[in-house]
């Protein structure tokens, strides 16, 4: 089975995983386009060092460029698609816990749109 992924879209309309792609150089964008297809692949058996979970249904792809650490946040919705919610850069090995609730609040606004009526 291929598991497929969507963007998180804000109430305005943007879409910030899809721009902080943007963002990325083309070597960093290429790395973690790698880590999208094993994501793909494998779904949620995704091991570590590429997947891990965060907290709750909250997880974290992994890939490391230098020095530098690029971690995109998701969840697995209850259709089985993998829900790209927050992209960050960063140097050091924990995750902000700003950038967790960020994510956190995302997941659950998704949640709740896809379970209205």
């Amino acid at each position: 089975m291929t598991w497929s992924y969507e963007f998180y879209v804000e109430a305005d309309g943007s879409v910030p995983v899809r721009a902080f792609l943007e963002s990325l150089s083309d070597a960093e964008f290429g790395k973690i386009a790698q880590v999208f297809e094993l994501l793909k692949t494998y779904g949620p058996t995704l091991p570590f060092p590429w997947s891990s979970q965060v907290r709750g249904k909250l997880r974290e792809l992994r890939c490391h460029f230098g020095r530098r650490h690029i971690r995109i946040l998701y969840y697995c919705d209850s259709r089985r698609v993998f829900i790209l919610l927050h992209g960050v850069r960063k140097a050091a090995a924990a995750l902000d816990r700003r950038d967790v609730a960020l994510a956190e609040k995302r997941m659950l606004r998704d949640q709740l749109l896809k379970e209205a009526p």
